[in-house]
């Protein structure tokens, strides 16, 4: 777990972005290296839907994220501050122009697999996601907002299971992933065995969670602490 202060909350992207001396570089680059793991999908999405096949888009992303979890890189994180998604893109974006330059590397990564990626999954999450005309980097965000509410959910319901209220969550997670009117707090309640008012009392706390888990969650990508309400304003408004 990342040190905290009273002032100032650490976070994943705040220890990558600070001035980096040799003794701290290997916090830096774990940090970053976690940050990446929980987010390579949108990365490898956004290389699929630049037009390269499977083979090509794993190497890429597993070539990509070994360039940027050299040490060397962590100096550029320094001079790009703000969000990590911005960043990350900007960097896929160079990356890719140089790649396209030099038709030479046909083994880019060697075979090396840097990252663990599910690219089953990934493809399969790809084949059933809608048509649409948006640009790349607005579906890239889109699918970076989709992760991170995935995140954010799969450490509620694990904190459920912790409780022993696994089943319970499974049932009342409607009531924060879809509309509230899909089934009525006095249906939830008969179909639990339960009061109505138990049910929106359960609802009440479990939105609560959500939201404090979300804020951490975006904290994390972000600079400043101060940025994450902005954040999640406009990540919410693209998604």
């Amino acid at each position: 777990m990342l040190p905290e202060t009273p002032q100032f909350r650490t976070t994943h992207w705040s220890v990558v972005l600070q001035a980096g001396q040799e003794n701290d570089l290997g916090q830096r680059q774990r940090a970053l290296e976690l940050l990446c793991q929980a987010y390579w999908y949108p990365i490898y999405a956004f290389v699929r839907r630049r037009g390269h096949p499977v083979h090509d888009a794993q190497d890429l992303t597993q070539s990509f994220f070994e360039q940027l979890l050299e040490r060397k890189t962590l100096a550029v994180a320094d001079r790009e501050r703000g969000r990590f998604r911005t960043f990350l893109l900007a960097a896929l974006n160079n990356f890719l122009i140089n790649e396209a330059r030099d038709a030479r590397r046909l083994k880019r990564g060697g075979g090396a697999e840097i990252m663990s990626l599910d690219v089953e999954l990934a493809e399969q999450r790809l084949s059933v996601e809608p048509a649409t005309t948006a640009t790349p980097e607005r579906v890239y965000e889109q699918q970076w907002v989709s992760v991170m509410l995935q995140r954010v959910l799969n450490q509620l319901q694990a904190e459920a299971a912790l409780e022993g209220n696994a089943e319970r969550f499974e049932q009342l997670q409607i009531y924060l992933v879809a509309d509230r009117s899909t089934i009525s707090f006095q249906d939830m309640a008969a179909k639990l065995g339960v009061t109505e008012a138990a049910v929106k009392g359960v609802v009440r706390r479990l939105r609560s969670r959500y939201r404090e888990l979300l804020r951490t969650e975006v904290a994390q990508t972000i600079g400043n602490s101060s940025d994450v309400e902005d954040e999640i304003r406009y990540l919410m408004s693209i998604f």
